[in-house]
């Protein structure tokens, strides 16, 4: 127990900067924030604030300067938090050419991983956009898949996004319960079927949506087993924030899971 307490988790999607989206509204959120990720294992977080869409005025030199000023203001508040750049990036068909123009910001700032965001209410054909990324050399990783009402209604999507190259990110309290019972469901069944590749912490406040990742690793080793759990709360997410290769496979551990979902959905 006592190797499983000294882990430590990075989160490769949390809105902690202040005042620039629908997360931390201000400093005193953002340092809530860091304090509540830092005293539950989190030691990274890659911010993710939300690009394209109605937040186009995120540009790329605006978020990385807000990075530098909110990690001095950590420091400076003794707290021992590692902060890196990135964004929640909203599917538009500029993506590729916001990416090489570094408008748009890759997760960690290493052009290697970029955080999609589908719009929540539908899902569309992701195909062309991850071979647009290909050929950039850039790796699609989906956001919260498990809360998209186009995939609850279509899930067998996954498995073939996943097959195609996309990397999937889950939402630490979907698997808690917190969005609902049959988010809760979707996440496990994902999980159990091998289909998640990390899970974060999707953070949008100090109280609510908090930065927390333990309890959600606690329950993916229950669900699977300890080295996945490690692997999608600590091992790839470092991965993603040194810009290292993150292998897009499919691990099952049981075999029931979204099959089962799958009939009672349908």
């Amino acid at each position: 127990m006592e190797l499983r307490r000294m882990l430590r988790f990075t989160d490769i999607h949390c809105h902690l900067l202040p005042g620039i989206d629908d997360g931390a509204r201000d400093w005193n959120d953002t340092l809530a924030m860091a304090r509540i990720a830092v005293n539950d294992g989190i030691e990274t977080i890659i911010t993710t604030p939300h690009q394209c869409g109605n937040f186009a005025a995120n540009d790329g030199e605006t978020i990385r300067r807000l990075v530098d000023q909110t990690q001095a203001f950590l420091q400076q508040n003794g707290v021992p938090l590692q902060i890196l750049p990135g964004a929640d990036v909203r599917i538009e068909s500029n993506l590729t050419q916001g990416l090489q123009s570094r408008q748009l910001v890759s997760l960690a700032d290493r052009q290697r991983h970029v955080l999609l965001e589908l719009p929540h209410e539908l899902y569309f054909p992701l195909e062309p956009v991850l071979a647009s990324l290909r050929r950039i050399g850039v790796v699609g990783i989906l956001s919260h898949p498990e809360r998209n009402q186009g995939i609850l209604r279509q899930p067998r999507v996954v498995r073939s996004l996943v097959e195609g190259g996309c990397l999937m990110q889950v939402t630490a309290g979907s698997l808690m319960g917190t969005f609902g019972p049959e988010i809760q469901a979707f996440s496990e069944s994902l999980l159990t079927d091998g289909l998640v590749h990390f899970i974060a912490t999707d953070a949008h406040g100090p109280k609510s949506r908090r930065p927390l990742m333990a309890r959600a690793h606690e329950r993916a080793s229950e669900l699977t087993s300890d080295s996945l759990a490690d692997d999608i709360c600590c091992h790839y997410p470092r991965a993603v924030a040194q810009g290292d290769h993150v292998p897009c496979e499919i691990r099952p551990s049981r075999a029931k899971g979204i099959g089962r979902w799958f009939r009672r959905a349908a």
